[in-house]
């Protein structure tokens, strides 16, 4: 059964060309079929007018703890760290989703139709995260993608183990950690290859090691929490010594090295950085970081780190970035398909194209302006949140 919607005269940003004024989006079947001035509406068509409104891709965040640290409660929806070990590589954002957190109705009205949600920060080797939409009945309808597994340096896995009295308590230590892990993920893999050739020699099932195996095979990536410039050159160090892909989450002193990272071809998630500096990682916290780093070549997205600063803020955090040097376009692509590249999806998300999923949205204005409001929020070509 065709099911066809059409989004018609809207100033279209389609973060894959020039804007279109006046342009129809043709969604059918919950992917985008087409775009451009002279697209036809079939008869029967749902249609959507968004004359004198702003068309766009659904925005998305790259790093989120969202349904994993849920809204309104607390240590009963504090499912993001399993502090237990410092290496838990084992343990998936998925299994920790709740979709009835109310965050995502929140969420939905501001736009937002896709992030990642992954563990927490406090341990070494925190766990797979996932890539979600952000509507559906179950965690397993959201599910786009297993995307990243997280790592973290700095003074969240010191601070934690320092109190249960094990290692790491220094900085050598988390690096230490993560490279025992990645070796034994190594030998783990040896293991795994010959007994390709030879079933006999197969090693027994180890989640631990097959988690990070897909790292090793790079799968995806290493996402390393690191917010001080010190370590955001470890994370990148150990990345390069196993020849792994990595991502630098946060970036808080990136400006300090954006030669660096845009030498090292490093995507980078900045932010939260409309928030305190509470912790000392944080005292050179500035919106000037993402422009800095943008100017430099380096490929950035922005992040809220929801619940930190509730992920519906994040056009929000956009503007104020902008306001700091950001270029406009710099920041719409780093809410969109700059976020779906590193979110590893840009082949579904990002932008309106066809055969892209259709994720979209339709503003009252500019989604920088504080005064904008969201008419429409699709995901899958279906109409999940309208203004009342």
């Amino acid at each position: 059964m065709r099911v066809i919607l059409a989004i018609k005269d809207g100033r279209v940003i389609t973060m894959a060309g020039p804007v279109l004024e006046r342009a129809t989006v043709l969604i059918e079947n919950g992917k985008i079929k087409s775009v451009g001035h002279a697209t036809g509406i079939p008869e029967g068509a749902q249609v959507i007018d968004a004359a004198g409104r702003v068309v766009m891709p659904g925005i998305m965040d790259a790093h989120t703890h969202i349904g994993v640290h849920e809204d309104g409660l607390g240590w009963e929806g504090a499912d993001g760290n399993e502090c237990t070990d410092p290496a838990t590589p084992q343990v998936r954002a998925l299994d920790g989703i709740n979709p009835e957190d109310m965050a995502f109705e929140d969420v939905r009205a501001a736009g937002i139709t896709a992030c990642t949600s992954a563990p927490g920060s406090g341990n070494v080797l925190g766990g797979e995260g996932v890539v979600i939409k952000t509507f559906g009945k179950t965690a397993d309808q959201m599910f786009v993608r297993v995307w990243g597994m997280k790592a973290a340096f700095g003074e969240n896995p010191k601070r934690v183990y320092r109190e249960q009295k094990k290692m790491p308590t220094t900085r050598m230590g988390t690096a230490a950690v993560l490279r025992e892990n990645l070796v034994k993920a190594q030998n783990y893999l040896k293991k795994l290859e010959a007994g390709e050739k030879d079933p006999d020699k197969l090693p027994e099932r180890d989640l631990k090691m097959e988690a990070l195996v897909r790292v090793l095979r790079r799968e995806h990536p290493l996402r390393a929490h690191a917010h001080r410039a010190d370590d955001i050159v470890t994370a990148i160090r150990i990345a390069e010594e196993f020849g792994i892909k990595v991502s630098i989450e946060h970036c808080t002193e990136g400006h300090k090295i954006a030669g660096y990272l845009a030498e090292k071809g490093v995507p980078c998630v900045v932010g939260p950085s409309m928030t305190g500096r509470e912790k000392v990682e944080l005292q050179n916290l500035t919106f000037e970081t993402a422009g800095i780093l943008a100017r430099a070549g380096v490929k950035i997205a922005l992040t809220t780190d929801h619940p930190v600063i509730p992920l519906q803020y994040l056009p929000i955090c956009a503007g104020l970035a902008i306001r700091s040097g950001l270029d406009e376009e710099d920041a719409l692509r780093a809410i969109t398909i700059n976020a779906a590249e590193i979110m590893g999806v840009s082949d579904r998300m990002g932008s309106i194209e066809p055969g892209k999923d259709a994720d979209v949205i339709v503003l009252s204005g500019s989604p920088f302006e504080l005064m904008t409001t969201v008419q429409y929020t699709l995901i899958n070509g279906k109409v999940v949140y309208e203004a009342k």
